[in-house]
């Protein structure tokens, strides 16, 4: 029987990709610096920020006094609309064509001071809202076959206001990590005749050690084949393709998984908890998607504290991605976690 306590490569069965588990090596020595870092204040509203309310941003276009959320094309777009037909196909090593697109930002509320975990569950739901209507909408556009939807919390992830905000990026093709999971979704669906994730849903909900919170319609879990310290993963229980499909209890239920697991984030270090995060959809190329599970990505770079991160880097990035930590004792970390965000804790 496999010890957990041993090396061992652990399969994305969405991707079809492995990860190399070493969690003995998570009692080395850490000799690097740790440091208390001091929580970060900012005002309501700040008369420099490009997406507050009513003032300037980067391009000369002016915000709206806007009181909610607030969407718009991005001034600095990595995909534009109006791309001529071109490309490069002189043999099979030098291949190009160009790509059409949108990309839009969608703030999530007009304070600047404030992150998803510490915004009340009815804003949060006006978010799921919007993501709804922008999927959509862009989805039904013929030139757009898939719409990302995500967002980058801190600086270290390259976020470069933190004003609370999201991005959506939507273009012709389908981009190579959701081609992978629609591969692996479609080939389990026709085998089973249920969808991957709802297999893999039940399964963990039977084991529950990899559980970090849920509520009826959500469930938010530590993955068997997590590559990022404290990766999680959001999964519908109702195998739906997409936000759309979605009722009104379930959104609700989105937002509050939502807010409780970001805040079990900023819980855990004491921090603005930085990732990645985003939510994968069906294509939007017109087709019917029965194999796809609506599902969200977390992806945070900490690793022991505010000052020690998760790199790609050295056998990582030359062979497979590596982790110490077992997802399962990650899972365990989070899991016991207040949902009372500690900025309230220390007021």
């Amino acid at each position: 029987m496999l010890s957990h306590e041993h090396p061992h490569r652990r399969l994305n069965p969405l991707t079809g990709e492995w990860v190399l588990v070493s969690p003995h090596r998570a009692r080395r020595p850490w000799q690097g610096q740790v440091e208390k870092v001091p929580p970060e204040t900012r005002p309501a509203y700040d008369p420099s920020c490009y997406l507050c309310p009513g003032n300037t941003r980067a391009g000369g276009a002016q915000n709206p006094d806007y009181p909610g959320t607030f969407v718009f094309d991005n001034d600095f777009a990595a995909l534009y609309p109006e791309v001529p037909q071109a490309g490069v196909e002189e043999d099979e090593l030098f291949v190009a064509r160009t790509e059409p697109g949108i990309a839009r930002v969608i703030c999530f509320s007009p304070r600047h001071d404030l992150t998803l975990p510490e915004m009340p569950v009815e804003a949060i739901r006006r978010v799921v809202d919007v993501w709804t209507e922008q999927y959509a909408e862009l989805g039904a556009r013929p030139d757009i076959g898939h719409v990302q939807i995500f967002e980058n919390k801190g600086a270290i992830m390259g976020c470069s206001n933190p004003h609370p905000h999201g991005q959506i990026w939507a273009q012709a093709t389908l981009p190579d990590l959701p081609a992978r999971e629609l591969a692996c979704q479609r080939r389990y669906f026709e085998r089973h005749g249920h969808t991957l994730l709802g297999d893999y849903l039940a399964r963990e909900l039977d084991r529950d050690e990899r559980i970090v919170c849920a509520n009826d319609h959500f469930v938010a879990l530590v993955p068997f084949w997590a590559v990022w310290p404290f990766e999680t993963l959001v999964i519908s229980r109702r195998p739906v393709p997409d936000l759309t499909a979605l009722d009104d209890d379930e959104k609700t239920a989105l937002a509050d998984l939502l807010k409780r697991l970001t805040t079990r984030y900023d819980n855990l270090f004491e921090v603005s908890f930085p990732y990645s995060a985003g939510l994968h959809q069906a294509p939007t190329d017109g087709r019917p998607h029965p194999e796809w599970h609506l599902h969200m990505h977390f992806y945070p770079p900490l690793l022991r504290s505010a000052t020690v991160k998760k790199f790609m880097v050295g056998y990582e990035m030359l062979g497979m991605p590596q982790r110490d930590l077992t997802p399962e004792a990650a899972a365990a970390r989070l899991r016991a976690l207040s949902e009372t965000h500690y900025s309230v804790c220390a007021a």
